[in-house]
């Protein structure tokens, strides 16, 4: 049987689908222009003509930046560096998450509070660095995965996921004689995919993007992330706007930024549409309550 919805429902779909639609080009414009600008040579970025079309369609900086050895290098270290860091930081948040959705544990509150203290309050910059120095993490993968390893804010979200499910069925197992750490395991992690993929997510994008850490800790160049690269390689083609400038060097400093975003933003791109369903679900699951 069809349901006639009246012509107010009908007005409201279409005026939803034209603001949808409109929200949806508004999105995608800039990046859409920064993959033209990234196409296009030296004459038609700085002329003013790209838009969402290359003009004068080159690989000048794509070839210029990937036969860099150094490149390769770097974008291996950013593969470790998020891999790495993100397994811990999935480990320690899972752990810590799971253990405060416990209600009746002991000393929650203040578990909680020193968490959500260190969202406001933090010991510094320069007691940091004396603190990683003294450690003897510097030029090591530790000063940049250990020091963000837990994220207060997606430990509140996991924290308050945990916290919606059945206790029923922990109780169940528990009862069956299975410990906490298999009912961790095998009853809570299967349940929670959704949160998992949006921590996994969340971490993995955060940790990509990182660069300040390597920047400060990081003093070799063979251990600079990709993203100290590419900061190093835009600060380096600045000055090739001077008069002597060849072509290439002229086309390398105008779209060096925009050749920048997209290699470093390919790889996210990449995963995000397998984690999609998983991320929408996890975030709203985490936000039902407080």
């Amino acid at each position: 049987m069809t349901v006639d919805r009246g012509r107010g429902h009908r007005v409201f779909q279409w005026v939803n689908g034209v603001i949808l639609t409109g929200v949806v080009i508004v999105t995608l414009y800039p990046f859409v222009n920064i993959v033209a600008r990234s196409l296009s040579d030296e004459n038609a970025i700085r002329s003013g003509q790209v838009n969402l079309i290359p003009r004068g369609f080159t690989f000048t900086t794509y070839e210029y930046v990937v036969s860099d050895p150094t490149f390769w290098t770097n974008y291996r270290n950013t593969v470790v560096y998020t891999v790495v860091a993100t397994l811990i930081a999935m480990f320690l948040t899972t752990c810590y998450a799971y253990v405060l959705s416990k209600k009746d544990l002991k000393g929650r509150t203040f578990l909680i509070g020193i968490a959500v203290f260190t969202m406001f309050f933090s010991g510094g910059l320069i007691p940091n660095y004396v603190l990683i120095t003294s450690l003897g993490m510097k030029d090591a993968i530790w000063a940049i995965v250990l020091p963000n390893a837990v994220n207060v804010f997606n430990l509140l979200i996991m924290k308050t996921f945990f916290e919606g499910l059945p206790a029923e069925l922990e109780e169940a197992a528990a009862i069956d004689g299975m410990s906490t750490y298999g009912i961790l395991l095998r009853i809570v992690l299967p349940l929670s995919k959704a949160v998992i993929a949006t921590m996994l997510l969340f971490y993995a994008v955060a940790f990509w993007n990182s660069w300040f850490a390597a920047f400060l800790y990081m003093s070799q160049t063979d251990l600079f992330p990709v993203t100290i690269f590419l900061r190093n390689l835009i600060a380096g083609a600045t000055g090739a706007s001077s008069v002597g400038a060849d072509a290439m060097d002229l086309t390398v400093a105008a779209n060096i930024k925009s050749v920048t975003m997209v290699l470093t933003i390919l790889p996210i791109l990449g995963i995000y549409p397998f984690v999609q369903r998983y991320f929408i679900t996890g975030v709203m699951l985490g936000a039902v309550k407080g």
